[in-house]
């Protein structure tokens, strides 16, 4: 076995094991959102509300940890900060009173997770250049085996025993854990000095995103985010109000959903890696909204599931053959672009979680009817998106659009 494999192997292992404890404690806050609000009486506009600034939190971080990222000879060191920060964060949370503050601590605690993303998968994309969709479905595994299993499962339970200031204390703990034991690790992770560092372009980036292409392309990522995240949302709560399932019930049930999603990703970007972006995207997109729409209209918890079990797992396994489709068409700084993605998908597209509460007022189910047509709005831009192989040697897909004279 080559240097070079073991490196990669490395790297996939470490950071899909760090993202996945980062985002374990961070994805506790979709079943300890109702906890909060049910603990305050509070209803769907608040549970959308905290996710929604939640996500908010996360944006503020991303393009700054890119920029960091992008400059830092140590991005192993930056990781590390992260599950301190995560720690320290949600921790204060619970001790905080009322909804503002605990949502603001949240928020701010969400911000350490959010810090680790760029870095890591910035050093992901620039090792593996040629595997760029593969290597980020691998470690979106780990961030969602974290969030989307272990959290729904772990949350669920102990919210069966204690209130939901307990239940996250006791969640912390895995971060504390990793914080201690990647100390080791963080020296490994490290660039082989300056001369692999190079200034960042800012208005070259900005060009390039506030062209026709990029503004369709950062539309596209608002829209499918904004549909996935309406589902994740209210799902659990759904579960429990509109089917009378416990905590620890609802939360196996998001879990079984996710983990398909999440199962899938690194295939979905290995089939992309060869085959391109847009047809998978394109027909993910389509298939999704059908789900939703199923699910929104299901009257029974069976039928309701045929829906949403597909519906959200496709969403979930399309998420880094987006991330690399996004990395390709800005073509450098990969951190920083990667920091401005996951603004793009977690910041703005996150007020999906707010438009499905705000749908929930009326009836939950309609949430996941405004989900399927995000999902469809989102599809139909991916239809005048362009994916074109280009003939350089690492044979990577690019977004282009028709040559205009505006354009060089």
């Amino acid at each position: 076995m080559t240097t070079q494999i073991k490196q990669h192997r490395f790297l996939l292992a470490t950071l899909s094991l760090g993202h996945l404890t980062n985002d374990w404690v961070a994805g506790t806050l979709w079943l300890l959102a109702p906890a909060i609000a049910a603990s305050l009486g509070l209803g769907p506009v608040e549970v959308g509300l905290i996710l929604t600034i939640n996500g908010i939190g996360a944006g503020l971080a991303y393009i700054p940890a890119g920029v960091i990222s992008n400059r830092s000879t140590r991005p192993g060191l930056l990781m590390l900060l992260s599950f301190w920060w995560v720690a320290i964060g949600y921790f204060s949370a619970t001790l905080a009173p009322g909804f503002w503050p605990v949502t603001l601590l949240l928020a701010l605690a969400v911000m350490g997770d959010a810090f680790w993303h760029p870095v890591a998968t910035g050093v992901l994309v620039k090792a593996m250049p040629q595997r760029r969709a593969q290597a980020l479905g691998i470690h979106a595994i780990g961030g969602s085996i974290g969030s989307e299993v272990l959290a729904p499962l772990s949350t669920g339970f102990l919210l069966g025993f204690f209130d939901w200031q307990t239940t996250l204390q006791i969640l912390v703990l895995p971060a504390v854990i990793m914080g201690l034991l990647f100390i080791p690790v963080a020296a490994r992770i490290s660039r082989d000095g300056a001369a692999q560092l190079h200034r960042i372009d800012v208005r070259g980036l900005a060009h390039q995103w506030f062209k026709p292409a990029g503004i369709a392309l950062m539309l596209l990522m608002v829209l499918y985010n904004m549909a996935l995240m309406a589902q994740l949302a209210m799902a659990p709560l759904y579960f429990q109000i509109e089917h009378g399932l416990s905590p620890f019930y609802a939360g196996a049930i998001f879990a079984v959903i996710l983990m398909l999603g999440s199962i899938c990703q690194p295939f979905f970007g290995k089939y992309s890696d060869g085959r391109g972006r847009k047809p998978l995207i394109l027909l993910t997109l389509f298939a999704a909204s059908f789900f939703a729409l199923f699910a929104g209209m299901s009257s029974t918890l069976y039928w309701a599931l045929c829906g949403l079990l597909p519906g959200i797992a496709l969403l979930t396994a399309v998420r880094p053959v987006i991330l690399a489709a996004a990395v390709e068409y800005s073509g450098k700084s990969e951190a920083t672009t990667l920091g401005i993605v996951f603004t793009v998908l977690d910041g703005v597209g996150m007020f999906g979680a707010l438009l499905a509460g705000l749908a929930g007022e009326f009836e939950l189910a309609y949430a996941f009817i405004l989900a399927a047509v995000l999902a469809l709005m989102s599809a139909a831009i991916c239809l005048f998106l362009n994916f074109k192989s280009t003939a350089a040697s690492d044979a990577q897909a690019v977004i282009s659009q028709p040559a205009s004279p505006a354009d060089p």
